[in-house]
């Protein structure tokens, strides 16, 4: 699995002390992307925890993109729900260094074609909210879930504005 230490953005607030490790994995067989790419937007978001309770905690970040099928099969396994979703967050022991690991289905961004949204910004989307969930937010209850769309946009926003966002595309 390739590992990365990406340096800091320019801009957002002074990056934390602890310098985060990002673990990519591609599970899934037609994606493409840039390690670099993906550790600088965690490094963008990291560096503007403040914005978002603090931000995920400190430790190694796991970024696992995945099939429909596979991530369906850790739904069942983890959840007891056979379904596909677009993002599963598994929380870390930021005691032993492990912050946690996000889950996301690359199937399910590249439906968002059909529905006029653009594949690397709905990908990157379910990264953003699968760090948004280690940072604390939830979208269990209906005011929960407005928080969470509202600190997704400013993610989002935050990641185009200082040209953080990953090209992910598909062979």
């Amino acid at each position: 699995m390739p590992t990365n230490r990406p340096s800091l953005p320019k801009t957002g607030p002074a990056p934390r002390d602890i310098e985060r490790i990002v673990e990519v994995r591609r599970a899934h067989p037609r994606l493409l992307l840039s390690v670099k790419e993906v550790s600088l937007a965690i490094a963008t978001l990291d560096a503007n925890a403040s914005h978002f309770r603090g931000g995920c905690p400190p430790g190694e970040l796991s970024l696992v993109f995945m099939t429909d099928p596979i991530l369906a099969k850790v739904h069942a396994d983890f959840m007891n729900d056979p379904t596909t979703t677009d993002v599963i967050t598994f929380e870390g022991n930021p005691q032993v260094g492990v912050a946690g690991e996000i889950c996301v289905s690359v199937d399910t961004a590249a439906y968002a074609k059909l529905n006029k949204r653009e594949f690397a910004k709905e990908l990157m989307l379910y990264i953003v909210h699968g760090w948004l969930h280690l940072a604390g937010y939830s979208d269990l209850k209906p005011t929960q879930k407005r928080l969470m769309r509202a600190a997704e946009k400013r993610a989002l926003r935050l990641l185009q504005q200082a040209e953080a966002m990953p090209a992910f595309r598909l062979a």
